[in-house]
Protein backbone atom coordinates (compact mmCIF):
# COMPACT_ATOMS: atom_id res chain seq x y z
CA UNK A 1 0.00 0.00 0.00
CA UNK A 2 1.69 3.32 -0.88
CA UNK A 3 1.35 6.60 1.15
CA UNK A 4 -1.55 8.24 -0.44
CA UNK A 5 -3.42 5.08 0.24
CA UNK A 6 -2.94 5.27 3.48
CA UNK A 7 -3.27 8.91 4.30
CA UNK A 8 -6.68 8.34 2.55
CA UNK A 9 -7.90 5.48 4.58
CA UNK A 10 -6.61 7.30 7.70
CA UNK A 11 -8.87 10.18 6.59
CA UNK A 12 -11.90 8.32 6.07
CA UNK A 13 -11.43 6.59 9.64
CA UNK A 14 -10.99 9.98 11.25
CA UNK A 15 -14.22 11.10 9.34
CA UNK A 16 -16.30 8.49 10.72
CA UNK A 17 -15.08 8.70 13.94
CA UNK A 18 -15.88 12.50 14.11
CA UNK A 19 -19.10 11.71 12.58
CA UNK A 20 -20.26 9.52 15.91
CA UNK A 21 -18.13 11.74 18.06
CA UNK A 22 -20.44 14.48 17.19
CA UNK A 23 -23.99 12.46 17.05
CA UNK A 24 -23.08 11.30 20.63
CA UNK A 25 -23.32 15.10 21.43
CA UNK A 26 -26.00 15.90 19.76
CA UNK A 27 -28.92 16.50 21.98
CA UNK A 28 -31.54 14.63 21.73
CA UNK A 29 -35.41 15.01 20.19
CA UNK A 30 -37.63 15.80 22.51
CA UNK A 31 -40.24 13.55 24.05
CA UNK A 32 -43.79 13.28 21.76
CA UNK A 33 -45.26 14.27 25.00
CA UNK A 34 -43.13 16.86 25.99
CA UNK A 35 -44.35 19.44 22.98
CA UNK A 36 -47.76 20.52 21.58
CA UNK A 37 -46.47 21.31 17.87
CA UNK A 38 -46.84 18.54 15.50
CA UNK A 39 -49.37 17.00 13.04
CA UNK A 40 -51.66 14.53 14.10
CA UNK A 41 -50.59 11.25 12.96
CA UNK A 42 -51.96 9.54 9.69
CA UNK A 43 -52.18 12.73 7.34
CA UNK A 44 -51.61 11.78 3.77
CA UNK A 45 -48.96 13.25 1.80
CA UNK A 46 -50.52 16.22 0.31
CA UNK A 47 -52.53 16.72 3.78
CA UNK A 48 -49.00 17.23 5.39
CA UNK A 49 -47.73 19.15 2.41
CA UNK A 50 -50.65 21.85 3.03
CA UNK A 51 -49.69 21.72 7.50
CA UNK A 52 -46.42 22.49 6.62
CA UNK A 53 -47.18 25.28 4.64
CA UNK A 54 -49.63 26.66 7.35
CA UNK A 55 -47.02 25.89 10.22
CA UNK A 56 -44.77 28.68 7.41
CA UNK A 57 -47.81 31.03 7.39
CA UNK A 58 -48.34 30.80 11.24
CA UNK A 59 -44.32 30.59 12.68
CA UNK A 60 -42.47 32.12 10.20
CA UNK A 61 -44.11 34.89 8.48
CA UNK A 62 -43.50 38.37 10.62
CA UNK A 63 -45.42 41.36 9.12
CA UNK A 64 -43.62 44.61 8.25
CA UNK A 65 -45.37 48.14 7.18
CA UNK A 66 -44.59 47.47 4.05
CA UNK A 67 -46.42 43.84 4.24
CA UNK A 68 -49.51 44.86 5.38
CA UNK A 69 -49.06 45.53 9.31
CA UNK A 70 -51.12 47.76 11.04
CA UNK A 71 -50.74 50.64 11.42
CA UNK A 72 -52.09 49.93 15.03
CA UNK A 73 -51.62 45.94 15.89
CA UNK A 74 -51.14 44.14 19.00
CA UNK A 75 -48.36 41.27 17.55
CA UNK A 76 -46.33 40.96 14.49
CA UNK A 77 -46.97 37.56 13.42
CA UNK A 78 -49.28 34.41 14.75
CA UNK A 79 -46.18 32.27 16.27
CA UNK A 80 -45.46 35.09 18.75
CA UNK A 81 -47.94 35.11 21.33
CA UNK A 82 -48.50 31.26 20.48
CA UNK A 83 -44.88 29.89 20.89
CA UNK A 84 -44.44 26.26 20.04
CA UNK A 85 -48.10 26.45 19.73
CA UNK A 86 -48.19 26.97 23.49
CA UNK A 87 -50.33 29.33 26.05
CA UNK A 88 -49.51 33.23 25.94
CA UNK A 89 -47.60 35.24 28.52
CA UNK A 90 -48.84 38.33 30.43
CA UNK A 91 -46.70 40.32 27.61
CA UNK A 92 -48.84 39.00 24.83
CA UNK A 93 -52.47 39.32 26.33
CA UNK A 94 -55.11 41.02 24.71
CA UNK A 95 -57.35 43.61 25.69
CA UNK A 96 -61.30 43.43 24.89
CA UNK A 97 -63.38 46.14 25.70
CA UNK A 98 -66.80 48.36 25.36
CA UNK A 99 -69.65 45.40 25.11
CA UNK A 100 -70.95 44.46 28.54
CA UNK A 101 -74.45 43.07 28.05
CA UNK A 102 -75.50 39.91 26.23
CA UNK A 103 -76.28 41.41 22.99
CA UNK A 104 -72.92 42.56 21.98
CA UNK A 105 -73.45 46.12 21.52
CA UNK A 106 -70.08 47.88 21.86
CA UNK A 107 -69.99 51.51 22.62
CA UNK A 108 -67.04 52.39 20.64
CA UNK A 109 -66.09 52.13 17.21
CA UNK A 110 -62.62 50.79 17.31
CA UNK A 111 -63.74 48.29 19.67
CA UNK A 112 -63.77 45.19 20.91
CA UNK A 113 -59.83 45.24 20.60
CA UNK A 114 -57.12 47.34 21.76
CA UNK A 115 -54.48 48.18 19.46
CA UNK A 116 -51.89 49.49 22.00
CA UNK A 117 -49.18 49.25 19.49
CA UNK A 118 -48.57 51.68 16.09
CA UNK A 119 -45.95 51.61 13.32
CA UNK A 120 -43.64 54.83 13.04
CA UNK A 121 -45.89 58.00 12.41
CA UNK A 122 -49.16 56.34 13.99
CA UNK A 123 -50.31 56.47 17.88
CA UNK A 124 -51.39 53.01 20.36
CA UNK A 125 -55.06 52.97 20.72
CA UNK A 126 -55.52 53.99 24.07
CA UNK A 127 -58.43 52.42 26.57
CA UNK A 128 -61.50 54.51 26.80
CA UNK A 129 -61.42 56.20 29.82
CA UNK A 130 -64.38 54.57 32.16
CA UNK A 131 -65.22 51.28 30.16
CA UNK A 132 -65.02 47.62 30.70
CA UNK A 133 -62.45 45.80 29.67
CA UNK A 134 -60.81 42.04 29.89
CA UNK A 135 -57.84 40.61 29.33
CA UNK A 136 -57.20 37.63 27.75
CA UNK A 137 -54.34 35.59 27.51
CA UNK A 138 -53.53 33.55 24.24
CA UNK A 139 -54.48 29.87 24.38
CA UNK A 140 -52.98 26.49 23.37
CA UNK A 141 -53.60 25.96 19.78
CA UNK A 142 -52.67 22.11 19.77
CA UNK A 143 -56.06 19.53 18.94
CA UNK A 144 -57.90 22.91 17.29
CA UNK A 145 -59.63 20.63 14.53
CA UNK A 146 -60.92 17.99 17.09
CA UNK A 147 -62.61 20.95 18.73
CA UNK A 148 -64.32 22.48 15.86
CA UNK A 149 -65.17 18.92 14.56
CA UNK A 150 -67.31 18.39 18.54
CA UNK A 151 -71.38 18.67 17.05
CA UNK A 152 -73.83 20.74 18.24
CA UNK A 153 -76.10 18.20 19.16
CA UNK A 154 -73.63 17.03 21.58
CA UNK A 155 -72.88 20.34 23.01
CA UNK A 156 -76.71 21.01 23.51
CA UNK A 157 -76.73 17.55 25.14
CA UNK A 158 -74.19 18.51 27.81
CA UNK A 159 -76.04 21.93 28.61
CA UNK A 160 -79.29 19.94 29.26
CA UNK A 161 -77.38 17.50 30.91
CA UNK A 162 -76.93 20.18 33.85
CA UNK A 163 -80.15 21.42 33.97
CA UNK A 164 -80.67 19.09 37.23
CA UNK A 165 -76.76 19.11 38.47
CA UNK A 166 -77.37 19.23 42.23
CA UNK A 167 -73.89 20.96 42.75
CA UNK A 168 -75.78 24.06 41.03
CA UNK A 169 -73.39 23.25 37.34
CA UNK A 170 -75.58 24.88 34.15
CA UNK A 171 -73.74 26.51 31.47
CA UNK A 172 -75.11 26.97 28.23
CA UNK A 173 -73.85 27.32 24.39
CA UNK A 174 -72.95 31.10 23.73
CA UNK A 175 -74.92 32.23 20.77
CA UNK A 176 -73.11 34.81 18.36
CA UNK A 177 -73.89 36.90 15.47
CA UNK A 178 -71.69 35.32 12.74
CA UNK A 179 -69.82 37.43 9.88
CA UNK A 180 -71.13 37.23 6.02
CA UNK A 181 -67.88 35.12 5.09
CA UNK A 182 -69.18 32.21 7.54
CA UNK A 183 -70.34 28.82 5.96
CA UNK A 184 -72.96 27.95 8.44
CA UNK A 185 -72.51 23.65 8.52
CA UNK A 186 -75.52 22.05 7.71
CA UNK A 187 -78.43 21.42 9.99
CA UNK A 188 -76.56 23.98 12.42
CA UNK A 189 -78.91 25.45 15.14
CA UNK A 190 -79.28 28.62 15.44
CA UNK A 191 -81.74 31.41 17.34
CA UNK A 192 -82.66 33.77 15.57
CA UNK A 193 -79.91 35.07 13.69
CA UNK A 194 -77.19 33.62 16.12
CA UNK A 195 -75.44 30.45 16.11
CA UNK A 196 -73.87 28.24 18.35
CA UNK A 197 -70.23 29.42 18.77
CA UNK A 198 -67.46 27.28 20.98
CA UNK A 199 -64.04 29.41 20.17
CA UNK A 200 -62.05 31.78 22.29
CA UNK A 201 -62.69 32.99 26.16
CA UNK A 202 -66.22 33.35 25.85
CA UNK A 203 -66.49 30.99 23.06
CA UNK A 204 -67.12 33.69 20.80
CA UNK A 205 -66.09 32.30 17.56
CA UNK A 206 -67.98 29.91 15.03
CA UNK A 207 -64.91 28.24 13.69
CA UNK A 208 -61.02 28.40 13.05
CA UNK A 209 -61.60 30.34 10.10
CA UNK A 210 -63.88 32.94 11.72
CA UNK A 211 -60.72 33.03 14.66
CA UNK A 212 -58.25 33.17 12.02
CA UNK A 213 -59.76 36.32 10.40
CA UNK A 214 -59.98 37.86 13.19
CA UNK A 215 -56.77 37.52 14.61
CA UNK A 216 -55.49 38.70 11.62
CA UNK A 217 -57.58 41.90 11.74
CA UNK A 218 -57.70 42.75 14.88
CA UNK A 219 -54.33 41.54 16.41
CA UNK A 220 -52.27 42.35 13.60
CA UNK A 221 -54.07 44.78 11.18
CA UNK A 222 -54.22 42.56 8.12
CA UNK A 223 -57.07 42.92 6.01
CA UNK A 224 -58.14 39.76 3.76
CA UNK A 225 -60.90 39.45 1.19
CA UNK A 226 -62.53 37.92 4.01
CA UNK A 227 -62.35 40.67 6.42
CA UNK A 228 -61.13 43.94 4.30
CA UNK A 229 -62.04 46.16 7.38
CA UNK A 230 -58.73 48.54 8.08
CA UNK A 231 -58.88 48.30 11.99
CA UNK A 232 -57.59 52.28 11.93
CA UNK A 233 -59.09 53.99 9.20
CA UNK A 234 -62.46 51.83 9.62
CA UNK A 235 -62.55 51.22 5.87
CA UNK A 236 -62.59 48.75 3.40
CA UNK A 237 -58.86 48.31 2.04
CA UNK A 238 -57.02 45.73 -0.18
CA UNK A 239 -56.39 42.25 1.09
CA UNK A 240 -53.03 42.34 2.38
CA UNK A 241 -52.65 38.11 2.30
CA UNK A 242 -53.65 35.99 0.04
CA UNK A 243 -56.98 32.87 0.53
CA UNK A 244 -54.10 30.41 -0.26
CA UNK A 245 -52.12 31.50 3.26
CA UNK A 246 -55.49 31.68 5.05
CA UNK A 247 -56.93 28.55 4.00
CA UNK A 248 -53.12 27.01 4.75
CA UNK A 249 -53.09 28.26 8.29
CA UNK A 250 -56.56 27.27 8.79
CA UNK A 251 -55.60 23.68 7.85
CA UNK A 252 -52.71 23.89 10.06
CA UNK A 253 -54.47 24.75 13.16
CA UNK A 254 -57.07 21.99 12.16
CA UNK A 255 -54.76 19.29 11.91
CA UNK A 256 -52.19 20.03 14.96
CA UNK A 257 -51.93 16.91 17.09
CA UNK A 258 -53.93 16.78 20.42
CA UNK A 259 -51.30 17.15 23.47
CA UNK A 260 -50.46 13.57 25.09
CA UNK A 261 -50.71 12.76 28.68
CA UNK A 262 -47.30 12.54 30.45
CA UNK A 263 -46.85 9.52 33.52
CA UNK A 264 -50.69 8.23 33.13
CA UNK A 265 -49.66 4.80 34.81
CA UNK A 266 -48.28 6.86 38.16
CA UNK A 267 -50.41 5.97 41.14
CA UNK A 268 -50.47 9.29 42.38
CA UNK A 269 -51.88 10.50 38.99
CA UNK A 270 -54.73 7.93 38.98
CA UNK A 271 -55.25 9.09 42.26
CA UNK A 272 -55.96 12.31 41.32
CA UNK A 273 -57.82 11.72 38.41
CA UNK A 274 -60.46 9.42 40.90
CA UNK A 275 -60.56 12.47 43.10
CA UNK A 276 -61.23 14.81 39.89
CA UNK A 277 -63.42 13.11 39.18
CA UNK A 278 -65.37 12.63 42.62
CA UNK A 279 -65.35 15.53 43.93
CA UNK A 280 -67.51 16.71 40.26
CA UNK A 281 -64.83 18.33 38.14
CA UNK A 282 -65.63 16.69 35.43
CA UNK A 283 -69.30 18.18 35.56
CA UNK A 284 -67.75 21.08 32.99
CA UNK A 285 -64.49 19.77 32.25
CA UNK A 286 -65.63 16.47 30.61
CA UNK A 287 -63.02 14.19 30.18
CA UNK A 288 -63.89 12.76 26.39
CA UNK A 289 -66.11 14.39 23.49
CA UNK A 290 -66.29 13.08 19.92
CA UNK A 291 -65.37 14.13 16.16
CA UNK A 292 -68.10 14.02 13.99
CA UNK A 293 -67.51 13.58 10.01
CA UNK A 294 -64.78 15.10 8.70
CA UNK A 295 -63.02 14.98 5.36
CA UNK A 296 -59.78 14.48 7.00
CA UNK A 297 -59.65 10.83 7.76
CA UNK A 298 -57.13 11.17 10.88
CA UNK A 299 -59.85 13.87 12.33
CA UNK A 300 -63.37 11.52 11.55
CA UNK A 301 -65.19 10.16 14.12
CA UNK A 302 -62.61 10.05 16.76
CA UNK A 303 -62.80 10.41 20.43
CA UNK A 304 -60.42 12.66 22.30
CA UNK A 305 -59.71 14.39 25.85
CA UNK A 306 -59.87 17.82 25.98
CA UNK A 307 -61.48 18.06 29.69
CA UNK A 308 -64.34 20.89 28.63
CA UNK A 309 -67.79 21.23 27.65
CA UNK A 310 -67.42 23.75 25.06
CA UNK A 311 -70.31 25.49 27.27
CA UNK A 312 -69.93 28.94 28.84
CA UNK A 313 -70.46 29.20 32.46
CA UNK A 314 -71.11 32.06 35.48
CA UNK A 315 -67.71 32.22 37.45
CA UNK A 316 -69.27 34.47 39.68
CA UNK A 317 -68.30 38.06 40.92
CA UNK A 318 -64.84 37.15 41.22
CA UNK A 319 -64.50 36.71 37.70
CA UNK A 320 -66.82 38.99 36.09
CA UNK A 321 -64.78 41.48 34.37
CA UNK A 322 -67.66 43.65 32.75
CA UNK A 323 -66.58 42.53 29.20
CA UNK A 324 -68.70 40.22 27.12
CA UNK A 325 -69.37 38.55 23.96
CA UNK A 326 -72.29 37.30 22.24
CA UNK A 327 -74.99 35.83 24.23
CA UNK A 328 -72.31 35.08 27.61
CA UNK A 329 -72.85 36.92 30.43
CA UNK A 330 -70.14 39.05 32.28
CA UNK A 331 -69.16 36.74 34.41
CA UNK A 332 -69.68 33.62 32.30
CA UNK A 333 -66.53 32.00 30.11
CA UNK A 334 -66.39 28.35 28.46
CA UNK A 335 -64.98 25.76 30.04
CA UNK A 336 -61.01 25.78 29.41
CA UNK A 337 -60.02 22.85 27.99
CA UNK A 338 -57.13 21.32 30.76
CA UNK A 339 -55.48 19.33 27.75
CA UNK A 340 -51.77 20.48 27.81
CA UNK A 341 -52.04 22.07 30.90
CA UNK A 342 -48.95 20.88 32.30
CA UNK A 343 -46.61 21.85 29.31
CA UNK A 344 -47.99 25.92 29.79
CA UNK A 345 -45.17 26.64 31.76
CA UNK A 346 -42.42 26.04 28.62
CA UNK A 347 -44.38 29.15 27.35
CA UNK A 348 -44.86 31.12 29.52
CA UNK A 349 -41.31 32.10 30.97
CA UNK A 350 -40.78 28.68 33.32
CA UNK A 351 -44.54 29.40 35.31
CA UNK A 352 -47.95 29.61 35.16
CA UNK A 353 -50.06 32.39 33.84
CA UNK A 354 -53.62 30.75 34.50
CA UNK A 355 -57.57 31.64 33.75
CA UNK A 356 -59.14 33.84 31.31
CA UNK A 357 -56.50 36.97 31.58
CA UNK A 358 -53.54 34.49 33.58
CA UNK A 359 -54.23 36.26 37.24
CA UNK A 360 -53.48 32.90 38.17
CA UNK A 361 -50.05 31.81 39.33
CA UNK A 362 -50.78 28.33 40.07
CA UNK A 363 -53.00 25.76 39.26
CA UNK A 364 -54.16 25.38 43.07
CA UNK A 365 -54.96 29.63 43.00
CA UNK A 366 -56.52 28.66 39.67
CA UNK A 367 -59.01 26.43 41.23
CA UNK A 368 -59.66 28.67 44.59
CA UNK A 369 -60.61 31.53 41.88
CA UNK A 370 -63.33 29.52 40.86
CA UNK A 371 -67.10 30.66 42.12
CA UNK A 372 -70.05 31.08 40.73
CA UNK A 373 -71.46 27.12 39.28
CA UNK A 374 -67.95 26.43 40.54
CA UNK A 375 -68.25 27.26 44.20
CA UNK A 376 -69.85 24.11 45.42
CA UNK A 377 -66.74 21.17 43.88
CA UNK A 378 -64.39 24.28 44.46
CA UNK A 379 -65.39 23.97 48.68
CA UNK A 380 -65.16 20.22 47.90
CA UNK A 381 -61.44 20.89 46.56
CA UNK A 382 -60.63 22.68 49.69
CA UNK A 383 -62.12 20.19 51.96
CA UNK A 384 -59.56 17.82 50.48
CA UNK A 385 -56.72 16.07 52.87
CA UNK A 386 -53.39 18.23 51.45
CA UNK A 387 -52.09 15.05 49.96
CA UNK A 388 -55.03 14.53 48.04
CA UNK A 389 -54.56 18.19 46.36
CA UNK A 390 -51.51 17.30 45.44
CA UNK A 391 -52.55 14.35 43.63
CA UNK A 392 -55.25 15.94 41.99
CA UNK A 393 -53.14 19.02 40.73
CA UNK A 394 -50.01 16.35 40.02
CA UNK A 395 -52.80 14.76 37.63
CA UNK A 396 -53.63 18.42 36.03
CA UNK A 397 -50.18 18.64 35.23
CA UNK A 398 -49.88 15.44 33.59
CA UNK A 399 -52.40 16.52 30.93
Amino acid sequence: MNKNHFAAIALFLLLITIIISCQKFEPAAPAEDSILDGPVENLTSAQNLQHLAGDVGFNDQVFTAATGLGPVFVATSCGSCHAGDGKGHPFTTLTRFGKNDSLGRNEFDHGPQLQERAIPGYAPEKLPEGTSFAKFMPPINTGLGFIELVSEDDILAMAVGNVNNPDGVRGHPNWALLPTYIKIRPNSKNQGNRYITRFGKKASTYNLLHQTILAYNQDMGIASSFDPSDVFTLLDTDPEISDKIIRDLVFYLQTLKTPIQRDQHNSDVIRGKDLFVQIGCESCHKQTLKTGVSPVLALDNKNFHPYTDLLVHDMGPGLDDGYTEGSAKTSEWRTAPLWGLGLAPKSQGGQFFLLHDGRARSIDEAIRMHGGEALVIKNRYNALQENEKQKVIKFLNSL
